[in-house]
């Protein structure tokens, strides 16, 4: 069986596929090779040329000629395609999980994830590997030490071949061996999608600009190459730019009855029709690298698939990396080995960074054109707001005016004359002194001379407000006004006792000249 854990074209995380329940297994252009026949991104934990076991799509029986599931000889597993993701935990998490495939070649006693004894040449195997490391014995001298250490940095850096007896053939050092130092465990998002779903996975060697530009044409080839049957449409889910100028593209096929409804083609078979050697060629021909499937282990798949280490791994790191999993529910540990993987998982990450701050930047835009156009509206309710309280005003005085003739000609009512005594009552106590307007008034005066009471002593001099100076002036205008006009009236006041004086003096001159 394969599973592939390929990515959603629009999320940010990959998910978990399965393609091809008792398929081939093809080759793969990228990702972990753990076991497949093509030339993965590791190369594979000891490639080999597998085919398909006939019967049922689940087969899992363990070769005789095995030593396991993640053995290195025939029947690996291999993990391929990984899309982007994020950096979390312990390693990189999100990067899609692909082609974990399991095609058993012969009938053999053991489980699927199953130990079974090691062949004799597995044992010569690791002998030739022990002895190339501790104990070379090719030059029967002094330097067979010095050999030892040049295959044990071999072996510790993954490449190379060590020599160690002159009648054996030298033993090889794949990134993939125990003692390959430059590995780490990282963690892939698992998919959620089910094989009813029908999703499939296209890798194409083009920029994410011509596929999107070619869109409509790529349906069209895609429909065309499924037989082009009127019942069948082809219609993609999401395109996401990968590292390298690839693009994914997942798709997926409805098949529409004569009835009028329509369910999808399952993931499997779409995928297992893609994979036929005439309708790969014509992919091929569109640019199409890689096909998957993305399909949601089961939770018993995932179960078996932890409890063994792959091969090269060592167990206690594995068994570190599970307890160290951020969120066991939906990432699942992965490896990672030599520096082309994690340089490739970086451009992934690197890729989905640039994608995360471009919804970020598209976000901020929208918020910020959003509080504009909220300063907006604010500014135009506040205006409504003024807009209302004229029109109230303007009402209201029409109201008055018309009250006002309709009621010309009759007598005050005793309602309103208890309204009009009321409102008198209100304006008194307004106006009152010791009252509201009074107080009011004491306060603002209150409030300006503390206010510029520090000002005038830091100074050194007075400085008063100019609202109060008005005042003050105002206040000042009007007693002069009253000065003067008592001025005037005692001007006149003395006029009038001159007048007076005046008349009694000439009385008296007149009386005088009668009694003379």
């Amino acid at each position: 069986m394969a599973f592939n854990f390929g990515g959603t074209g629009a999320s940010t995380t990959t998910g978990l596929a399965a393609p091809g329940f008792g398929t081939t297994t093809t080759a793969s252009s990228t990702g972990f090779g753990f076991g497949g026949a093509g030339t993965g991104t590791f190369g594979g934990f000891g490639a080999a040329t597998t085919t398909t076991a006939p019967g049922s799509a689940f087969s899992f029986t363990t070769p005789s000629s095995t030593g396991g599931l993640f053995s290195s000889t025939q029947n690996k597993s291999g993990f391929s395609s990984f899309g982007a993701g994020a950096n979390t935990g312990t390693g990189i998490t999100g990067l899609g999980f692909g082609s974990f495939s399991t095609q058993p070649q012969q009938q053999a006693s053991g489980g699927l994830f199953g130990q079974p004894a090691q062949p004799p040449v597995q044992t010569n195997q690791l002998y030739n590997t022990a002895s190339a490391l501790s104990a070379p014995t090719l030059l029967g001298d002094e330097r067979d030490a010095i050999l030892a250490k040049w295959n044990q940095l071999q072996a510790f850096w993954g490449t190379g071949k060590g020599y160690f007896h002159n009648n054996l053939a030298p033993v090889e050092f794949p990134q993939e061996n125990p003692f390959c130092r430059f590995k780490a465990v990282g963690y892939n998002c698992m998919s959620d999608s089910k094989d009813e779903d029908g999703l499939v996975v296209l890798i194409f060697n083009k920029k994410e600009a011509d596929v999107r530009n070619q869109q409509q044409q790529l349906v069209e080839s895609l429909h065309k190459v499924l037989g082009g049957s009127q019942t069948v449409t082809v219609n993609v889910e999401g395109v996401k730019t990968l590292p390298d100028d690839q693009t994914e593209v997942i798709i997926y096929a409805v098949d529409r009855s004569p009835n009028g409804t329509s369910k999808r083609i399952l993931s499997t078979m779409l995928f297992n029709y893609l994979e036929q050697a005439n309708v790969k060629q014509q992919l091929q021909q569109l640019g199409v690298m890689l096909t998957m499937t993305k399909i949601a282990l089961s939770p018993t798949q995932v179960k078996q698939l932890l409890q063994n280490p792959l091969a090269g791994v060592d167990p206690i790191i594995w068994e570190q990396a599970k307890v160290d999993n951020p969120d066991p529910e939906k990432l699942i540990p992965v490896p990672m080995v030599g520096f082309k993987e994690l340089l490739r998982r970086l451009k992934i990450q690197e890729q989905m960074t640039k994608q995360h701050q471009t919804r970020v930047d598209i976000i901020s835009d929208d918020i910020s054109e959003l509080q504009k156009n909220q300063a907006t509206t604010v500014a135009k309710i506040a205006q409504y707001k003024r807009n209302l309280m004229d029109l109230s005003h303007r009402a209201l005085q029409v109201l008055i005016k018309q009250e006002i003739q309709r009621k010309r000609g009759y007598a005050i009512q005793v309602d309103e004359e208890h309204l009009r005594v009321q409102l008198d009552t209100i304006q008194c106590e307004l106006n009152a002194p010791t009252q509201f307007k009074g107080r009011l008034n004491e306060l603002m005066s209150q409030i300006r001379m503390q206010n510029h009471f520090g000002t005038v002593r830091s100074e050194e001099r007075y400085n008063i407000d100019g609202d109060l100076l008005r005042e003050i002036k105002q206040h000042l205008k009007l007693q002069q006004e009253g000065i003067s006009h008592l001025i005037s009236v005692i001007k006149d006041d003395l006029e009038d006792i001159k007048l007076i004086e005046n008349g009694l003096q000439d009385s008296g001159h007149m009386r005088g000249g009668i009694f003379s």
